[in-house]
């Protein structure tokens, strides 16, 4: 049964009409004892269904763990989008609810492998002598 509904796929085709570059949603997932895993790799796969320039890949997250490595998983269920680098995006948890918005957000803006930001926020990134790690944290609602 699918999860978007003839409306929603509707929707985010003409959200995702734009992307001119490939997209990889690498989903991290596992068989037995993870909650929302399936629901998550399905999300993917069916938004993947929706644009010729998004591609998923699956990994088990148990048998895979070079690859959760490679991206630095560390939970599930996850996704990583990449595009022609990694950026670094990653969800874990479904992105349901407002982060759905978010995650296609964000396959545009790996997609074109540029953001918009303010000469303030690039002079303070300038002066960055360490990596950055930002989390943000949400809770469905």
């Amino acid at each position: 049964m699918p999860l978007l509904d003839d409306k929603t796929r509707e929707q985010v085709a003409a959200e995702l009409a734009d992307i001119e570059n490939p997209v990889k949603l690498v989903v991290f997932t596992q068989t037995f004892e993870c909650q929302y895993c399936a629901e998550t790799r399905q999300l993917c796969e069916e938004i993947a269904e929706l644009s010729d320039q998004i591609s998923v890949q699956v990994y088990n997250f148990v048998t895979d763990k070079e690859q959760a490595e490679e991206y630095g998983i560390d939970k599930i269920p996850a996704i990583a989008v990449v595009g022609a680098r990694d950026y670094g995006v990653r969800y874990f948890g479904i992105p349901s609810g407002y982060e759905f918005m978010s995650l296609l957000d964000s396959l545009k803006t790996v997609s074109a492998g540029e953001v918009e930001l303010m000469s303030e926020t690039l002079a303070f990134l300038e002066e960055l002598e360490e990596p950055l790690h930002i989390q943000v944290f949400v809770t469905p609602t």
